[in-house]
């Protein structure tokens, strides 16, 4: 652990729950920012982020701010809708880049950074002034995404073709050939393409493949 004036830079899941699993117990408003399931669950207390186990008290706002490729997983998206349903966590979904980062309260913030030997390094933030600024980005990113049912609706048929589209495009079949393969008109199999690129947020097809892969979904 490497410890600044209002910085601490932790190494690894572990260390990151030993300095911030007591914030659950006292914390009224936990804001996530996240491209997928996997960055704030730990493999020691999977649930240590769940809004099932924070919604045991009645007084706590969680707010989640996803990447739409996460929604191409049919089992990722489930549990979204189901933190959502059932344990009433507000969920949105944004295509602009985003800093993965938790906020407790405006008043503590954790920064998710690289992966590096196989563990992640976070930086956990006290210092006001820093925390203010990482929050007002949350706020203009949570003002701007889209509410979690809405992006669904438009994303479902995407999911529902992204599976057998990736593999088309891994093929290289050319668009005529995948579109008759898929029951498709070619118009509608390049703008099914085109919007599986922007839910993944790549700009090229050759992208797309490595996106999909980052996210387990090829």
């Amino acid at each position: 652990m490497q410890t600044g004036e209002a910085v601490t830079l932790v190494h690894g899941e572990e260390e990151l729950l030993a300095r911030t699993k007591h914030l659950f117990e006292t914390a009224t408003d936990v804001a996530c920012a996240a491209n997928d399931l996997g960055t704030w669950t730990m493999r020691q207390e999977p649930q240590w982020l769940d809004a099932a186990a924070l919604s045991r008290r009645e007084d706590v706002r969680v707010r989640k701010i996803y990447r739409p490729g996460m929604l191409l997983d049919p089992v990722s998206a489930q549990q979204v809708a189901t933190a959502r349903d059932r344990h009433g966590a507000q969920i949105r979904i944004t295509t602009e880049d985003i800093n993965e980062t938790i906020i407790f309260d405006r008043r503590l913030a954790v920064l998710a950074g690289d992966v590096r030997a196989g563990r992640r390094s976070y930086s956990v933030i006290t210092q006001p002034e820093v925390v203010q600024g990482v929050t007002s980005l949350f706020e203009a990113a949570w003002r701007s995404a889209t509410e979690l049912a809405r992006y669904d609706a438009r994303i479902a048929e995407v999911r529902e073709l992204a599976p057998r589209v990736l593999d088309l495009l891994a093929q290289g079949a050319k668009d005529e050939s995948a579109a008759r393969i898929l029951g498709l008109g070619v118009r509608t199999y390049r703008r099914r393409v085109a919007e599986l690129m922007d839910a993944l947020g790549a700009e090229s097809r050759f992208q797309a493949g490595v996106r999909a892969r980052e996210l387990g979904l090829v």
